[in-house]
């Protein structure tokens, strides 16, 4: 146990939790863009619309994280190679940040429109009265009130992120899953990598839905 734990292993774990952490916050961040997007669309009177940001939620929503990472590592060099005759290799970082973000869109997208849709009708009426636009409208007035509203959802979101990055191990990349892997298979020992992994993602959550806790203590004052 001595030999596994020093404090080399320690570090490395520790930087593949770094690279777990550094996924999901991009995806979060990213996956929000896209979800207040599709939000917006699946809100929209334009059916076409409405129609295609449906159909991209429930694509996402209804497979599994792992083939759509599995799909964009391995399935989409094939189909560029069929179109262009060009063999490319994609870097496996960009693959699950890409992954993990378009997932998270999908999910966030019902956030932002349940969110959107507790706002008081007042508001969209008197925006309408006021003669602003669809778009004005839903960034200037509507989602600044709705996002208060998600705050828990979204950090739900955030963890289950975290814990979802893992599944970027399937791919090779280095983060906190893969890196107790090799260590487990680099000392015949998988049991004490991957105990000190699980505090690892347990420490990240707790924290996590802490400081969640004191942000929407701070927005309930400020209401």
């Amino acid at each position: 146990m001595s030999k596994i734990l020093t404090q080399e292993n320690l570090m490395f774990l520790l930087k593949g939790a770094g690279i777990s952490l550094a996924l999901a916050l991009g995806a979060l961040l990213i996956g929000m863009v896209i979800g207040i997007l599709l939000a917006a669309g699946r809100l929209s009177k334009v059916k076409i619309i409405n129609w295609l940001c449906s159909i991209y939620v429930e694509i996402f929503r209804g497979t599994p994280m792992l083939l759509q990472i599995m799909f964009f590592y391995l399935g989409i060099p094939v189909l560029i190679r069929m179109i262009t005759g060009v063999r490319v290799r994609m870097d496996v970082y960009v693959v699950a940040l890409t992954a993990l973000s378009l997932n998270s869109g999908a999910y966030q997208c019902e956030l932002f429109r349940s969110g959107i849709q507790g706002v008081d009708k007042g508001q969209w009426e008197a925006c309408e009265t006021l003669g602003i636009g669809y778009w004005p409208m839903m960034f200037q007035v509507i989602l600044p009130q709705a996002f208060k509203r998600i705050v828990p959802p979204l950090v739900s979101e955030f963890i289950t992120l975290i814990k979802d990055s893992s599944l970027a191990s399937c791919i090779g990349a280095c983060e906190l899953m893969r890196n107790a892997q090799t260590l487990g298979a680099q000392y015949y020992n998988y049991l004490i990598p991957l105990i000190v992994a699980g505090v690892m993602y347990l420490c990240m959550t707790l924290i996590i839905s802490w400081l969640a806790r004191k942000l929407e203590r701070r927005l309930a004052v400020s209401d």
